[in-house]
């Protein structure tokens, strides 16, 4: 009787415990991002400075497990920002709005994949490239151009497990993004964007 008992406990235990995140399995979070560029930039030949807003939008990852504690990740969003050149010798100028598709590779070390409560760090690289590119109405500039960037990428997060595979996510990203920006041809600018990104999210392990 006392086996019998002691076997229903294991069992019960078994089954109320999350699933660990192992080698092969994918791992798809959604999460909601709090985009804050930490943006500066050098203006040549009018001088002064950036300035971004920041963006709130969703983001997908999809994550593959090499190895138990071991992930790759690849971060999936667009991030629309409204851009104006501060403090130039020739005041203020509105530039208008840029969306950013930023692609992130990283890889992850998960410390406790097994765990209810499981951190990870990760570093990767990042390509930004730049589309629509829109000067206000009625601007006296005509065109704005931005390059497209390459640069490394940090991440620290959390995954607070559920039952059946699903979890809850927090996460915090740099990511090192410049840009050289040229307007009408004769303004020149080297701007970082440099955003730190915070997200709160669901997953679920397959």
């Amino acid at each position: 009787m006392k086996r019998l008992l002691l076997s229903a406990i294991a069992t019960s235990l078994l089954a109320a415990a999350p699933a660990a995140a192992e080698q092969g399995d994918w791992l798809i979070r959604l999460r909601g991002l709090h985009v804050m560029p930490n943006e500066g930039a050098t203006i040549d030949p009018i001088g002064g400075d950036v300035d971004i807003d920041t963006s709130i939008v969703p983001e997908l990852d999809i994550s593959y497990f090499i190895q138990d504690n071991w992930a790759v990740e690849l971060i999936l969003g667009v991030t629309p920002h409204d851009v104006s050149a501060v403090g130039t010798s020739v005041g203020d100028v509105d530039l208008g709005d840029v969306t950013l598709l930023p692609p992130t590779l990283t890889l992850q070390y998960h410390f406790n994949p097994a765990g209810k409560v499981r951190p990870y760090l990760g570093a990767g690289v990042n390509y930004t490239t730049f589309f629509n590119e829109d000067l206000p109405n009625g601007s006296a500039l005509s065109t704005i151009d931005y390059d497209d960037s390459f640069g490394l990428a940090a991440q620290a997060g959390l995954d607070y497990a559920l039952e059946n595979g699903w979890l809850v996510n927090f996460d915090v990203k740099y990511i090192d993004i410049n840009t050289d920006v040229l307007i009408d041809g004769a303004i020149s600018a080297d701007v970082d964007i440099d955003p730190v990104i915070f997200g709160i999210g669901i997953g679920r392990t397959f």
